[in-house]
Formats: C-alpha cells, sequence, structure tokens
C-alpha cells in the first residue's frame, strides 16, 4: 500500500516517461487453452488448472517463436485463483460467487459429475471454480502453441474441426445451453473485434449515439491538431490539471496557466502563478470555474520545496486566477495549512489534508467552515467533489486507524450521513460521490499497489452499506494507488453502474493482449451479463460517462494508432468516435503518454493527450521529441 508522501510532496517519476506500447509479446510457452487428455478418474474429476500465463506486464515486439515447454504437472488441488474464503463480519455481499472469467453470462449449471474447466482465475472460455460450483468445460484458445505443435501456430483447419466437434459434444453434455458471450442481464461531465465502425472510417448516416451529448464524426479518421512541446526543465516539475470550454484547452505549465485554442492550439491567455501547482481538482463548474492548488512561492536556496499551502479558483473563460489564499489550522497556531487535495461541489470549493481543511465559496473564496478536531486526533483527510461532496475522516493512531466515510452539507460541512469503514483499511478512496461509492485496500490484500480490494456502495442518505462489492486485483484494472481521496481512475459510476476493466490477457490471435469493460450493479453487486471487447491487440480504458454511456480510450498495438470509442452503458455497444494515424512519428508521440498517469480528454471529435510532470530531458536519447500536449482533431 502507498504510504503517505513525505514532505515535500514531489513526484516521484514523470507521468510521459516512454510508456509500453501495447505491443505484442513473443508467443506464451505452455498453450494456453491446448486441449487436455482427461483426467484420471474420468470427467467427473476437476483438471488441474494450468499456471496464470497473465498479468500486467506490457506488450512487446513479436520475437522469434519458441518450442513450448511442457504443460506443469501436479498443480496443487483447488487451483490457482481459487477464490478465498470470504472475510468474517457483517458486511452485504454479493450474491455467491459464480463460476465466470472476466465478466462473461453463465450457462445454466450441470449437476454433480458433468464435466468441470479447470479453476483457472478470469480467463474467457475458462470459468473460475468457485466453492464447488460445477463448471463449464474449458473452450479451446486456438490462437495460443500447441503440445506438440510449431511453438506459437495456429491450429491447422483440420485440428480446429475435431477439437470444436468434441468441445461441442462436451458443451452440450455438460452445460446443455450456453448463452450468448454478449447477452444482456435483462434488465460536463456493432463494432468488429478491433472496435472500428462505420467503415473507411466514416460515421454512419445517423450521427447521434443514444444516452449521451457526444456525435459520431462524419469522418473518424483523425489528424494530429497540435502539439506542445515540453519545457526545459532541470528536474522534475508538477504540471498537473488540463480542462475544458467551449473555446479554450486550459493546461498548467511552469508557473503558470494557460489557455489553448481548442482547433489550433495557438495561445489564447495565460497568467503566472507564485510557484509551481501542486493538485487540481477535476471538475469544473457550469460556469466555467475550477479550483487548484499551488505553492506560496518559486524554489529558493533557503527553501527548495515550498509549501503547497494556497487554494484558488480559476476562471478558465475569462483566463484569469480570481482568487487565492491561505487558511491556519483549526487547532489554532498561525501556520497556514499546507493542502493534499482539493475539489469542487457546486458552489463550494474544499481543499484537505493531513495538516487539516477548510471550505470556501467558488465566487470570492469566502471562507464557509474548517472541519472539527479533537483530543482524538479526528481529521479529514481529503473531499470528493461533482453532484455532491462528501469525505474521508480519518481517527486514531498511525497503525490503527479508523475511517469513517461521510455525506456533507457543502454549506455548511455538516454531515448528513457516516459510514465507518471496517478494520484494516488504512485509505478510503471515493469513487463516485452520486450515487456514493468508495474503494479501499481492506487488509492490504489486493497486493498489486493498486490500492483495491474491494468496493462499498452507500446510501449517502442513509449511511448504510447497500453491497460490498470484491474486486480481485488479478482481474480487474482499477486503480486507485494513492493516498488521496479522490484519485481513482480506469473506472466509471452511471446507471447505477460500476464499470471496470478487466487486466490485460491473452487474446486469440498469436501477438498481443487485451481486455474487456465489465459492469456490476450497485445495488445488489452482481457482475451483470454484458461486456465490453477490446478486441485482440488492443486495450480498453473507461475515462468518463456521457449520460448513460461511457468515453473509453482503445489503447492500439504498437504498430497502430489509439482509438476514442462510446460504450452503450446498457448494450455494452461500441462505437467508434476517433481513430488516431498509424504514422510511426505520431504512434510514438502517442506512445509516450502512460495511460496509468497520462491526462485524456475527449469532447466534440477532439482527443488531448497531456503529462502531468515534466521532467530533464534524457541523456539516452536528448534530441528525441517530447511533448507536454498531442491533441487530435476529426473533420
Amino acid at each position: 500500500m502507498t504510504q503517505p508522501p513525505q514532505q515535500p510532496p514531489h513526484p516521484d517519476e514523470p507521468s510521459n516517461t516512454p510508456g509500453a506500447p501495447n505491443t505484442p509479446p513473443a508467443p506464451p510457452a505452455g498453450g494456453f487453452g491446448a486441449p487436455q487428455d482427461p483426467p484420471p478418474g474420468g470427467f467427473g474429476q476437476p483438471t488441474p488448472p494450468p499456471a496464470d500465463p497473465f498479468g500486467k506486464q506490457p506488450q512487446q515486439p513479436p520475437a522469434a517463436p519458441q518450442q513450448p515447454p511442457a504443460a506443469p504437472q501436479g498443480a496443487p488441488a483447488g487451483g490457482y485463483g481459487t477464490p478465498p474464503p470470504p472475510a468474517p463480519g457483517s458486511y452485504p455481499t454479493p450474491p455467491a460467487p459464480q463460476p465466470n472469467g472476466y465478466g462473461y453470462p453463465q450457462a445454466p449449471q450441470p449437476g454433480y459429475g458433468y464435466p468441470q474447466g479447470p479453476g483457472q482465475h478470469g480467463r474467457p472460455g475458462m470459468p473460475q471454480q468457485a466453492y464447488g460450483y460445477p463448471t463449464q468445460p474449458m473452450q479451446p484458445q486456438y490462437g495460443a502453441p500447441q503440445p506438440g505443435g510449431s511453438g506459437g501456430k495456429k491450429f491447422s483447419t483440420q485440428m480446429q474441426i475435431i477439437v470444436a466437434a468434441a468441445v461441442a459434444v462436451v458443451l452440450i453434455i455438460g452445460a446443455g445451453v450456453i448463452y450468448s458471450a454478449t447477452s444482456g442481464d435483462g434488465g460536463k461531465d456493432e463494432a468488429s473485434s478491433s472496435g472500428s465502425t462505420g467503415g473507411e472510417g466514416k460515421g454512419g448516416e445517423d450521427s447521434g449515439l443514444a444516452g449521451g451529448s457526444e456525435k459520431v464524426p462524419a469522418n473518424t479518421k483523425s489528424k494530429v491538431a497540435f502539439q506542445v512541446p515540453q519545457p526545459v526543465v532541470k528536474d522534475i516539475v508538477r504540471v498537473e490539471g488540463s480542462w475544458l470550454t467551449d473555446k479554450a484547452y486550459v493546461k498548467s505549465g511552469i508557473n503558470e496557466v494557460i489557455g489553448y485554442d481548442r482547433d489550433k492550439g495557438t495561445k489564447l491567455w495565460s497568467f503566472p502563478l507564485p510557484g509551481e501547482v501542486c493538485t487540481t481538482s477535476r471538475h469544473v463548474s457550469k460556469d466555467d470555474k475550477t479550483a487548484i492548488v499551488f505553492q506560496e512561492t518559486k524554489p529558493t536556496k533557503e527553501k527548495k520545496y515550498p509549501a503547497c499551502n494556497q487554494v484558488g479558483v480559476i476562471d478558465l473563460a475569462a483566463g484569469k486566477l480570481l482568487w487565492s489564499k491561505s487558511v491556519t489550522s483549526a487547532t489554532g497556531g498561525d501556520r497556514p495549512v499546507t493542502f493534499d487535495e482539493v475539489t469542487l461541489s457546486g458552489t463550494t470549493v474544499a481543499a484537505g489534508g493531513t495538516s487539516g481543511g477548510a471550505a470556501f465559496k467558488l465566487a470570492d473564496g469566502a471562507e464557509l467552515w474548517k472541519p472539527k478536531t479533537g483530543a482524538d486526533g479526528c481529521y479529514d483527510r481529503g473531499y470528493a467533489g461533482g453532484e455532491a461532496l462528501a469525505v474521508v475522516r480519518k481517527c486514531g493512531t498511525y497503525d490503527s486507524p479508523q475511517l469513517t466515510v461521510q455525506a456533507l452539507n457543502p454549506t455548511t460541512g455538516a454531515p448528513l450521513s457516516s459510514y465507518q469503514m471496517p478494520a484494516g483499511v488504512e485509505y478510503a478512496h471515493i469513487v463516485s460521490t452520486k450515487p456514493l461509492v468508495v474503494a479501499a485496500d481492506v487488509g492490504d490484500t489486493a497486493g498489486d499497489g493498486s490500492g483495491i480490494s474491494d468496493f462499498f456502495s452507500l446510501d449517502a442518505a442513509t449511511g448504510k452499506l447497500k453491497v460490498r462489492i470484491p474486486a480481485d486485483a488479478e482481474k480487474y484494472a482499477g486503480d486507485c494507488d494513492s493516498t488521496e481521496v479522490e484519485k481513482c481512475q480506469n473506472m466509471a459510476v452511471g446507471n447505477n453502474r460500476l464499470y471496470l476493466p478487466t487486466e490485460r490477457h491473452d487474446g486469440t490471435s498469436e501477438y498481443g493482449d487485451t481486455n474487456e469493460v465489465v459492469a456490476f450493479d450497485l445495488d445488489t453487486g452482481k457482475l451483470l451479463g454484458g461486456r465490453a471487447d477490446a478486441g485482440d491487440r488492443h486495450i480498453l480504458t473507461p475515462l468518463r460517462m456521457d449520460g448513460t454511456s461511457i468515453i473509453a480510450y482503445k489503447e492500439a498495438p504498437y504498430d497502430k494508432g489509439g482509438q476514442v470509442v462510446s460504450i452503450d452503458g446498457e448494450t455494452f455497444k461500441q462505437t467508434t468516435l476517433m481513430e488516431n494515424p498509424d504514422d510511426e512519428a505520431v504512434r510514438k508521440a502517442e506512445q509516450r503518454f502512460s495511460i496509468g498517469s497520462a491526462e485524456l480528454l475527449y469532447s466534440d471529435g477532439q482527443f488531448y493527450m497531456s503529462a502531468s510532470s515534466v521532467h530533464k530531458p534524457s541523456t539516452v536519447t536528448p534530441d528525441e521529441k517530447v511533448y507536454l500536449v498531442v491533441a487530435y482533431g476529426t473533420d
């Protein structure tokens, strides 16, 4: 679990260091999904599962195929990925675990003694075995190298026919009925396997999308609209923050904020700041205002890392800093409070951190309230905004913290409801304030640095827990890997659903990973039946909701440009909104932005990728062009 940042809160690494492009790896050894001989004892016995052949490793260019080693033997009973028993407690949980892989809809389960697939964790066609539930038989993966074969070559047509026929017999006997993999569940803010639509980059006759404000451009093929070179610095400097108005793309720079023309990239305005930008709000008011935190001065020899104690509001339309101020702690003293994060809800700006917090009027900066502190050491760790305002309040000791999530009255700061997080939670992250959804790593069980082992769907009016949703960190790719309250990414909340991407895993092609976007019901915790497939050699990452649809970035393989797609929140149908150029120089510039840390904004046929920090030039490739911003546009 990430530990609290020490002052100064400088980032460890730049966000636009060369990212790992979605390039294909060498063929996996062992033949994932290869047909297996019946296990000893007949089909009534479960097959020992293979080792997990995928992880979070970035894809690499193709390597020469290798002969696969012999399949692993003697896997332990239960299988890698078999879910642990549920933790004790009285928290409502979703229905009993379903033997599914990455959100695939389930077929009716056979009775005892029917064929079962191995308990491979979360793989399409290889359902996870859960607590003795019989599972569907494993289906062959035709893109994988086969034992005794040519090491990475696909099945011959004859072999595919033979295996397909054999599997069909097993499926008929074992499952009876197999549901369609795309069946539904019945219930400012159709695609091919690659997700392309419209043919030749053209939008359909009806350019509108159901459920959102975005429209399909007449031509989805994009061009580079403009590029902003990375400024030259001697160290690492934070430049967090990017926003859109009708006319401007606004981006934090080195001790300044700059507004660029959305189409051309020409500078519309800029204003200086006394120091470096520390953190910003992702929310923008209806009249184009947002909040930031910045340092009180530039670094000096005496004060190399000035404190982040200035809260301010930017008028993004007018291009000016409306107001800025600091506050002292509610416990007394005259030392300004250092803020770790800031948010915006309605007409209230709320900033918080380990040394205190405060709320201000958006219009003029008048102080509204400060959180109460007491002898018990409780304080407001941080706030989340948007349609409502919520807080994570921390009590107890460093070694034994107790966190409470509260919905707040934005004007007074009074709690409207409270929910006490379970023991073993060091940091809680608010994914959404309306509906109120919290992510946490309970007992540091996630094990991957994501900060998420479970999601908590809360009733903001009563503070009661609706449902606790386990989210296996090896299966799902949501990310809240910071100590801040409102820094989760790679997920979206809407339609009373939580939309999560799965971890990247092998696809059906010889090279390259893929993944899916799936949804959980926030009332029941149920993993719903539909899903959006990224397609071979592509990776889907949700960016935001657009009405009832999800806007997502589709990371492409190393030889293609990325895409922006709209995913229908009910049917999971994908519609391509943008396809970036395949030109090598453009691809390299796009792939330098790490999806985990870059700022990605899409609106009205325009897509902006920017870094949240800049660093000194590389000594290995000093002449390589590095950009702070790359913008794309469609006709």
